[in-house]
């Protein structure tokens, strides 16, 4: 697919007048505009720099062209702690996406990540990729053509993260290498998760439920301590005993039963996903192992 030039817009600081003036907005991490001022086979360049954020596409014509240069720290790293400067990018459609195709432009080869959606298929769900270091992607919008693009709206919301092996239980199309994601954690990637998670607490299994939209298990959790939690996850009325969801890989197979875990996982489009969970009584030895020998990466008020 050729880029024929590029179609440089600017910014009209005006009231927004139906069918007359379109207008664009962004920040460092999303962007909102119309195509209505865009001409016919033109792209419009964005460049986004942070590690999440959203695209509003209104009245799609023309094509855009995005690049996600995220300032991610230089050690960027995933539940296990490790870091290879692999980058993965996720990206989740909104219900409503219209008027456009979203494709992948890896090297100059577009591969389409999500189709413009007829009314009656289901939505696309979160489509993933890696990016290794020196490599260039950006993802590509190309408008499809429709008499009435009164009600095209193609918007979508996007994350990054460094060694993330999370995303694999996500993407649309399962791959080979998400078969090591269900191994249990060793100690050193157990120490770091409590050092780098979005969450860590400590809890019971209450039940296991199934997400089919995104072919997850949904482990319903009712926690006894908190040690950290970016936003509120786990919430209840009590004192004692809060109350959320963790989801992870259907194939890991699991299942509700006794005993103390410790929980430690990412935040992806607002929602808990696993990392490293192992019995409370294992991550204690593990804990004041490492502790004895001055090998903790980081502390933690255990009991």
């Amino acid at each position: 697919m050729a880029i024929s030039w590029i179609y440089k817009v600017w910014i009209l600081l005006l009231p927004i007048v139906d069918c007359a003036l379109s207008s664009y907005s962004e920040d460092q991490c999303s962007w909102r505009g119309s195509g209505l001022s865009q001409q016919q086979g033109s792209v419009e360049q964005i460049s986004l720099h942070c590690s999440e954020g959203a695209l509003d596409w209104l009245y799609p014509k023309g094509a855009l062209r995005l690049t996600l240069s995220p300032r991610l720290p230089s050690a960027a790293v995933g539940p296990g702690g490790s870091s290879s400067g692999l980058i993965t990018a996720c990206v989740k459609p909104s219900e409503h996406f219209h008027g456009a195709q979203l494709y992948l432009e890896r090297d100059g080869v577009l591969e389409l990540l999500v189709g413009d959606r007829l009314e009656e298929s289901p939505p696309t769900r979160v489509r993933c990729f890696s990016r290794l270091p020196g490599e260039k992607v950006a993802l590509f919008l190309q408008a499809t053509p429709h008499q009435d693009i009164s009600r095209r709206i193609a918007s979508f919301r996007y994350e990054l993260r460094g060694d993330w092996t999370v995303r694999l239980s996500l993407d649309s199309n399962p791959v080979s290498s998400n078969e090591g994601a269900c191994r249990p954690c060793n100690n050193t990637e157990l120490l770091m998760a409590v050092c780098t998670s979005d969450f860590v607490v400590r809890g019971n299994i209450e039940a296991v439920d199934e997400d089919s939209e995104l072919r997850a298990a949904v482990i319903k959790v009712s926690t006894t301590r908190v040690f950290r939690q970016k936003y509120a996850l786990f919430t209840g009325t009590g004192r004692l005993t809060l109350s959320g969801e963790i989801r992870t890989l259907l194939q890991c197979g699991v299942r509700p039963g006794a005993g103390s875990f410790l929980f430690t996982g990412r935040l992806h489009f607002g929602e808990a996903w696993l990392g490293c969970a192992p019995r409370y009584k294992d991550f204690l030895q593990a804990y004041t192992q490492a502790k004895l020998v001055q090998q903790l990466p980081c502390e933690l008020a255990v009991d």
